[in-house]
């Protein structure tokens, strides 16, 4: 492999423990590999020359374990990270597995839910903490319906914002220099989901007790499952300043949750994406919230991981290429050169600018007539992605 597309500390690409450690299940067929510890996988992610691991809860410390385990467990788990030089940037917690959470946790109809949903989160909160932990992802994989007539959407919407509300405070309390990071998805394993995408999330954080404290995790995949334009999400939430966290892979559209290698499916997309990382310099996590195909064995697991961060790396090369490319550069230079005439409308709105502006001698007619090189623009685009300029 080319040295320039090796990892390094800096690119601070991670991966989750679900993520090398799936075993290649699916709803049609066993696994095909067989299980590896907390510990096994940090040591295979160092070798693949990851920057650092990410887990839910019970990733790490089994559901029923008890006091004795789980001091061994976090016990080993440390000594592993000191060992690999490892670092943990963000933990989560699975509130989607356990039959228990078979209708929510957060916004279950059953206040009992709800309530051990809060006690489970509490206690994860304290365990990513404690492994290094800054930001804390809410995934709601069960907040939703499969019928409509079970629940009050409003209700349920007000049942989340206690819920995040409630662990914002606990996090102040505790003194935890935690960020929250809600990741949207519109379907599956529900029937719909609540706060289905990146823009929704961005709506529901504005009504939050705390909203300095919390961002979003938009994923690839969930995005493209609903059709949607996955870089125009990140946009709104970068403009936000709510980035505060991102799970890259690639999906098929309309399919359902692939969970593919990063580039995989879409590289253009994957492309455009990177771009708007790099050029707005996101300084946080990339991590790779996909698994390896089910072919594969634990080699090919070690090219999946291999392959999502030399992807990165390589589209990362290529947006540095189109944005040094001269004809592209010159291209889009024209494209937002501003006529010297209407210099005097920038800036804030002023009583004497709205009126010259409302005077001015707009020529619609000719200025429709203007091509806009968009043909050509998007042909180099293709050429530089190709690898010939």
């Amino acid at each position: 492999m080319t040295t320039s597309y090796d990892p390094k500390p800096e690119h601070k690409f991670t991966f989750g423990l679900w993520t090398v450690g799936n075993k290649g299940s699916d709803p049609f067929g066993a696994e095909v590999r067989d299980p590896k510890s907390p510990v096994d996988l940090l040591y295979l992610l160092a070798e693949v020359g990851a920057y650092g691991v990410n887990f839910h809860d019970n990733d790490l410390i089994p559901i029923d374990s008890t006091p004795e385990e789980i001091g061994t467990i976090k016990e080993n788990f440390k000594k592993a990270l000191k060992d690999t030089g490892l670092v943990v940037p963000m933990a989560t917690t699975n509130l989607f597995y356990d039959p228990i959470f078979r209708d929510g946790a957060f916004t279950s109809n059953d206040a009992y839910v709800r309530n051990y949903a809060l006690q489970k989160t509490m206690k994860s909160m304290d365990l990513g903490v404690e492994m290094g932990a800054e930001v804390f992802v809410f995934w709601g994989g069960r907040e939703g319906t499969e019928t409509d007539a079970s629940k009050d959407p409003v209700e349920s919407i007000k049942r989340m914002r206690d819920a995040i509300n409630f662990l914002c405070e606990y996090a102040l309390d505790q003194q935890y220099a935690l960020k929250f990071a809600l990741e949207a998805k519109p379907n599956e394993p529900r029937g719909d989901l609540y706060n289905a995408t990146t823009g929704h999330m961005l709506g529901f954080i504005s009504t939050l007790d705390h909203p300095e404290m919390v961002g979003v995790n938009p994923e690839v995949a969930h995005e493209h499952m609903a059709g949607l334009n996955f870089s125009h999400g990140v946009a709104q939430a970068i403009d936000a300043g709510k980035l505060f966290h991102i799970d890259l892979n690639d999906q098929v559209f309309g399919r359902y949750d692939q969970d593919l290698r990063f580039g995989a499916a879409n590289l253009k997309s994957a492309f455009f994406l990177v771009k708007l990382l790099e050029d707005h310099h996101y300084s946080g996590s990339r991590h790779f919230d996909a698994h390896a195909y089910r072919t594969e064995d634990q080699e090919g697991v070690k090219d999946f991981a291999r392959g999502c961060m030399r992807t990165y790396l390589i589209l990362k090369e290529k947006a540095d290429r189109f944005n040094h490319d001269a004809e592209i550069q010159g291209l889009l230079g024209e494209l937002n050169k501003m006529d010297n005439d209407l210099l005097q409308f920038k800036g804030p709105y002023s009583q004497t600018k709205a009126q010259a502006l409302k005077a001015y001698p707009f020529d619609r007619k000719s200025r429709s007539m203007k091509g806009l090189r968009y043909e050509l623009l998007d042909q180099l685009t293709n050429e530089v992605l190709l690898g010939v300029r």
